[in-house]
C-alpha cells in the first residue's frame, strides 16, 4: 500500500494520511472508528473518546508539524443541559470534548509535535506506543460517568483546559442522572469557591454561574466559611 510513495517527496498531507491509517489500524479492533483525522469511539452510550491529527496551525502559519489531540467528551458537561435534547451525532471532535490534552504534553510533560518530514512510518510506530502507554490505559478508566467522577482528578495531565471545573461538570453528571440533590450541592461548592477567590475581581464567571443555575433549577446559597 506505501509502494506507491517510496521514492517520492511527500506532502505533509500525504504523511498525515500514511500515519493516521497505520494507526488506526492498530485502534480499529478497540472500538475506534476514522471520521477524517480523527479517530473516535463511544463509551457508556454516549461518552466520546477521541484522538486526533492535527495537521499543522494554517492560522499561526505553522506547516510540517503533527500534533496528536486527545479528548473525552460528556455530553451534559459540554451542554451545560440536564437533560439532553439533541440527536447524538456518529462523532465528535476534540475541540468539543470537556477534558483534553495532547499525546506530547502525556509522554513529555510539554507540547511537543513531530517532524512531518520525518518517517510516516516510524512516526506512527511512536505514535502507537505513546498511546498504548499514556491514552487508552486512562480512556478504559475513564469509560463511564460514575468512573469519572471517581476517577477524573487522578489524571490531571488530561486535564489541560478544565481541571478547575471538575465540581461543576460532577454537578452536570448527578443532574443527568436525576439526583438533583448532589448537583446542588456540587454546583454550590464550585460557585462558593469562586465567590471567595473573586469577590468582585473575577465577576465574569460568578455572572455565568448564577445564569446557568437559575436555567438549571439550583438554588444558590452562598457560604461565607
Amino acid at each position: 500500500m506505501l509502494s506507491i510513495f517510496k521514492g517520492k517527496k511527500l506532502s505533509s498531507t500525504e504523511s498525515v494520511n500514511i500515519i493516521e491509517n497505520i494507526v488506526y489500524e492498530t485502534l480499529k479492533p478497540l472500538g475506534f472508528r476514522k471520521h477524517g483525522r480523527t479517530l473516535h469511539r463511544f463509551v457508556d452510550g454516549d461518552i466520546s473518546q477521541v484522538i486526533n491529527f492535527q495537521n499543522g496551525c494554517p492560522q499561526k502559519g505553522i506547516y510540517g508539524r503533527l500534533w496528536v489531540n486527545i479528548g473525552i467528551r460528556v455530553p451534559e458537561c459540554v451542554e451545560r443541559k440536564f437533560h439532553i435534547s439533541e440527536p447524538i451525532k456518529s462523532y465528535y471532535h476534540e475541540y468539543e470534548c470537556n477534558i483534553r490534552t495532547c499525546l506530547g504534553f502525556l509522554a513529555d510533560g510539554e507540547d511537543t509535535f513531530y517532524d512531518l518530514k520525518k518517517s510516516p512510518q516510524k512516526i506512527a510506530k511512536d505514535i502507537i506506543n505513546r498511546i498504548k502507554k499514556h491514552v487508552i490505559p486512562v480512556f478504559d478508566v475513564l469509560n463511564s460517568r460514575e468512573s469519572i467522577i471517581q476517577h477524573r482528578a487522578e489524571y490531571p495531565s488530561f486535564d489541560q483546559f478544565a481541571n478547575h471545573l471538575i465540581l461543576l461538570e460532577e454537578a452536570m453528571i448527578w443532574g443527568r442522572s436525576g439526583n438533583l440533590e448532589k448537583a446542588n450541592d456540587l454546583y454550590n461548592k464550585h460557585y462558593n469557591k469562586y465567590y471567595k477567590k473573586s469577590l468582585g475581581a473575577n465577576p465574569g464567571h460568578l455572572s455565568y454561574l448564577e445564569t446557568l443555575a437559575e436555567q438549571l433549577g439550583i438554588v444558590l446559597e452562598v457560604s461565607y466559611d
